[in-house]
């Protein structure tokens, strides 16, 4: 079997890509390497925010579908995206940044043995920096060379993800059955899973809850969570294997920057299996990643059409140095 190598991607909902950008560019010290649209919906944005070169296992993404309300946090929902930084010294630094930029946060905390810090952002989503102090596995990122973030403190990449379910013996072995993950620990009412090499960029965190409302979709919740494959063959692998489970999916989809397979596992939880190439850096130069608006060959035809429809978003940033904040 084509393993799953861990985690691909994480797609989020947005109130403002505008805020959104400026939040994860200038706060994160994240690299936007693609602005593009929602494929399925072009007047939406769609938002790829990774490592310095758009690395897989390093996107977090966003759509801004105009209109949309408040999702509301709850049961049966992704609940937390965590991105990896290199070490416990590294979490000491984001809590003095998040403090001094009056972003929310719980403080450093501890668990499954790792020291992690919880924040959230101006829509409520809420997110975990986890440090990589003793981590193997997966290895991390590159952090943004042109950031303003000092590189022993960076974002190297996405961590474990955790999802909160009120089923959690069928999410377990659906985990655990379908798709090949391990079970290496337990913690109060968490469990934790990994799948391919292991460590934080491999990790998926299920919360057994059965007291919290169902989950709503909106902006400031997840939209769905993509796992890397290697490559056409492990996806067409995935795309045999996942309806002999009795899973309704997508089929193939390519998405240009990787091909995909959407499927529902739960209620309200979307997965995606994405392959790790062709990837982000074909049709734009890398001094200038996310500047301009990035069209698959699809939707270049309709590109008139689509910049009248998408509001002008002023994204430029290579002209604009940024000095490193130490403090």
């Amino acid at each position: 079997m084509n393993e799953i190598k861990g985690l691909h991607h994480v797609t989020a909902i947005t109130s403002s890509a505008e805020k959104n950008y400026e939040f994860f560019t200038y706060v994160l010290g994240m690299r936007l390497i693609k602005k593009t649209v929602n494929q399925d919906d072009i007047q939406t944005y769609h938002l790829f925010f990774a490592d310095d070169k758009g690395s897989p296992g390093t996107d977090m993404t966003f759509f801004d579908f105009p209109g949309i309300p408040k999702g509301r946090h709850g049961t049966n929902e992704i609940a937390t995206t965590s991105f990896r930084v290199p070490n416990d010294s590294a979490l000491d630094y984001w809590l003095k940044r998040m403090n001094r930029l009056d972003v929310k946060n719980n403080g450093i905390v501890e668990r499954f043995g790792k020291k992690i810090l919880p924040f959230s952002d101006f829509d409520d989503q809420a997110y975990e920096l986890v440090s990589d102090e003793n981590n193997k596995g997966v290895p991390a990122g590159t952090p943004w060379k042109n950031g303003p973030i000092p590189f022993e403190h960076a974002i190297t990449g996405l961590g474990p993800l955790r999802i909160r379910v009120e089923n959690s013996q069928y999410f377990h072995e659906m985990l655990e059955k379908v798709l090949l993950f391990r079970k290496v620990a337990e913690q109060e009412n968490l469990a934790l899973f990994e799948v391919g090499e292991g460590g934080n960029g491999a990790q998926v965190m299920v919360e057994h809850n059965n007291e919290l409302s169902p989950a709503k979709q909106g902006y400031g919740t997840v939209h769905h969570a993509a796992f890397r494959v290697a490559d056409r063959k492990a996806l067409d692998a995935w795309i045999d294997r996942i309806p002999k489970f009795g899973f309704r999916t997508s089929g193939y989809v390519n998405r240009h920057y990787f091909e995909s397979l959407y499927v529902s596992v739960a209620p309200q939880i979307l997965f995606e299996f994405a392959t790790d190439g062709p990837g982000f850096m074909g049709d734009e130069p890398y001094e200038t990643l996310g500047e301009k608006l990035s069209l698959p060959p699809q939707l270049e035809p309709k590109r008139t059409q689509i910049e009248k429809q998408v509001r002008p978003m002023d994204t430029v940033r290579s002209n604009q140095p940024m000095e490193k904040e130490y403090e």
